[in-house]
């Protein structure tokens, strides 16, 4: 049986201008391997609504989980939890528990609760909360689609929370070796150690170190005798 899939959805100019790297991606891969869900596309949107709407309901409709980051805060360009809103079709407005979350933490530092930060209380009708250990401020999952912070530290414990209750698959193994030899040396017999293992994902990352090309091999897949037995062919391919 396969494992469940998933996309991403990056949101937000900081990302598209260069000004912010996304750490996010890399960090949701990891954890998703971990427990057998396949990250299979990522898309990264502007802040505007229509095409994170869009990108939104692709996602929801192709994958059997979607997760985003990023323009669930106080300011004006977050928009986020107003556009999955309307990519579900459910109104949004400040809800009571999320409100009183951030309400018992603004009394706790004596800051005020002002509109501003009451935006990031606004939850579509029939979301669940997502919990911020980090900031309090939660995210939401609204049928399949699992809405978080673009901060990375809130992200990761926004993820934390979200995946102990999703099923999983099995978990993708990987082994990997590095030749010393260009691509173009070694592709024809690499094609056919991929064709004689049509279950396993055989990727080529190539280098340049001191004038001399060479390539990373990664053999990955879900049943560990396979990528293992892979691997030995390979050894016994390009000796070393």
């Amino acid at each position: 049986m396969p494992n469940p899939t998933a996309a991403m959805l990056v949101i937000g100019d900081e990302i598209l201008s260069g000004r912010t790297r996304d750490a996010n991606m890399y960090y949701l891969a990891g954890e998703l391997t971990k427990i057998g869900i396949d990250l299979l596309e990522v898309r990264v949107v502007s802040d505007d609504a229509p095409a994170i709407i869009a990108a939104t309901k692709a996602l929801s409709d192709g994958f059997d989980h979607v997760f985003t980051s990023g323009g669930i805060g106080p300011t004006h360009d977050d928009i986020t939890a107003d556009c999955i809103a309307a990519a579900f079709d459910r109104p949004i407005d400040v809800r009571a528990d999320a409100r009183k979350l951030l309400a018992d933490l603004y009394a706790e530092t004596g800051r005020e609760l002002n509109d501003a930060r009451l935006r990031m209380a606004r939850i579509p009708d029939g979301a669940v909360l997502i919990d911020n250990p980090v900031s309090v401020a939660p995210g939401f999952s609204i049928e399949n689609v699992h809405v978080m912070a673009g901060v990375p530290a809130v992200f990761q414990a926004m993820v934390a929370t979200v995946l102990p209750q999703l099923t999983g698959g099995q978990p993708l193994l990987s082994q990997s070796i590095r030749l010393m030899q260009g691509e173009g040396d070694i592709a024809t017999p690499l094609a056919e150690l991929a064709k004689a293992n049509p279950a396993l994902s055989i990727g080529s990352y190539p280098f340049q170190k001191d004038g001399i090309f060479g390539a990373n091999i990664v053999i990955r897949g879900t049943d560990g005798a396979q990528v293992d037995a892979a691997i030995v062919k390979l050894v016994k391919m390009f000796p070393q």
